[in-house]
């Protein structure tokens, strides 16, 4: 125990006497704190438990540091998620040393392709390693990382394996640099890849191979979709094998024998399945756009249309000027939605959907009078003190927008730690860019 909100009896003065307060009345203090005069005083305390950290028996990642007086807590008081009085002094990452032992690539639910090192296992930050994500092309190709490679590993935030540096003093002349492919069987067709106009991505050129399908239907159930919780990628994988879905309507029309069928399926499990899924008939309009894997429209677009235009046939019919001119959207989402809608498939998508499913009414999100109205904020990187949806939310509830890609209309890009692309588009742009306690302060 490290705080103690309330009390019948009169609260100590400070949190040292806390601390010794709580210890009294029984409770399991962390007997590891201490008083310190000065912020010298701070960094040495942090600079000592940098060394005797490892030989505890539980993780510790940095120590926090805290107003030591009550009355300078009240007056400073908390945040949506945390005291304004406290804060996490963190220890440097943790770096080791490990050997890329090959270079494979995941295909993701827009058909993009993600190339992922393959490592000797490693125990780094807690847990033990053996994959860490190389992002694009352009990332291989400046780190110089190649397969046979000695690389310096770390966690980003203590969570992201993270390549961030390659040993070239112990690279051999046997190691030869990484030849990006051609062609990736799991595509699909002939397994022919293509470079999107004006990204560092590649895609798999046949946009409905079985790889994709699943990365599809995975999407479809996900939190921010329609939230199937109990119909995780191995029971998809189990209903496509079994052909007992091809398109989305057909999770809604599955039967208790459908189910039983399956192998490892007992009566209890086909029930919580159906049962999930008959809660799942029902959608807001943001989560059903999500759910359709239209490129470029992911959660914060699909908030965005449906700020817009409330109604969903009318986002099916609206033209590229109209979706053009939403904040968040711009002329590359505009025809991506456009492109989407006209293709006689999709629309047959989207008819056989609406017969197993219902919209719920939409309430706008936004506030339009809030003190972030007219804003549009673009999140990258690691947030230590706010979950992203949390973020989120305080930036709509203050009539603020959140968009997935940064452009001239974008207001600020909130940068945690290891940011990825996006970043460096704002500072390209001159897109202001603001720290997380920048951000805090803004929505505080």
């Amino acid at each position: 125990v490290y705080d103690l909100a309330s009390s019948g009896e009169p609260l100590p003065p400070t949190q040292i006497e806390e601390l010794k307060y709580l210890e009294e009345l029984g409770f399991k203090v962390n007997k590891h704190h201490q008083l310190c005069r000065n912020i010298e005083e701070v960094i040495g305390f942090w600079q000592e438990w940098q060394k005797r950290a490892p030989k505890e028996d539980y993780l510790i990642d940095g120590v926090v540091v805290k107003i030591n007086e009550r009355k300078l807590q009240e007056a400073l008081g908390y945040t949506g998620k945390a005291p304004r009085w406290g804060i996490a002094f963190k220890f440097p990452a943790e770096q080791v040393m490990t050997v890329v032992e090959d270079i494979i690539f995941q295909i993701g639910r827009t058909g993009v392709i993600t190339p992922v090192a393959r490592l000797k296992p490693v125990s780094v930050a807690g847990s033990v390693v053996s994959r860490a994500t190389l992002h694009n092309e352009d990332e291989i190709k400046r780190l110089d990382v190649r397969i046979g490679d000695t690389v310096i590993l770390q966690k980003a935030g203590d969570v992201i394996p993270d390549i961030v540096q390659v040993v070239k003093e112990l690279r051999t002349a046997k190691i030869k640099p990484f030849i990006w492919p051609k062609k990736i069987a799991e595509c699909g067709g002939n397994g022919s890849i293509e470079r999107i106009a004006g990204e560092s991505a590649w895609r798999c050129a046949d946009k409905n191979s079985f790889i994709i399908q699943k990365r599809r239907f995975y999407h479809f159930v996900s939190k921010h979709c329609f939230d199937i919780e109990a119909l995780g990628p191995r029971k998809i994988d189990l209903l496509l094998a079994h052909g007992l879905v091809s398109s989305y309507a057909d999770i809604f029309t599955l039967k208790r024998g459908d189910v039983l069928a399956l192998p490892r399926f007992a009566e209890k499990s086909a029930d919580n399945l159906l049962e999930a899924i008959e809660q799942a008939k029902k959608v807001s309009l943001p989560k059903f756009l999500a759910a359709l894997s239209i490129p470029q429209v992911g959660e914060e677009t699909a908030i965005d249309l449906a700020n817009h235009f409330q109604n969903f046939q009318k986002i099916t019919v609206a033209n590229f000027e109209q979706l053009e001119k939403i904040n968040g959207v711009g002329p590359k989402v505009a025809v991506a939605i456009t492109s989407w809608f006209a293709v006689r498939g999709n629309k047959k998508l989207v008819s056989d959907l609406l017969k197993q499913v219902t919209i719920e009414k939409f309430a706008p999100t936004a506030s339009a009078g809030g003190t972030l109205a007219g804003k549009t904020f673009v999140l990258t990187g690691i947030l230590k003190k706010l979950e992203r949806d949390v973020a989120k939310q305080k930036i709509r509830q203050r009539g603020g927008a959140v968009s997935e890609t940064v452009s001239k209309k974008t207001s600020f890009v909130v940068v945690g730690d290891n940011p990825g692309s996006k970043a460096a588009r704002a500072a390209a742009l001159g897109v202001p860019q603001l720290s997380e306690a920048e951000f805090l302060k803004l929505v505080s």
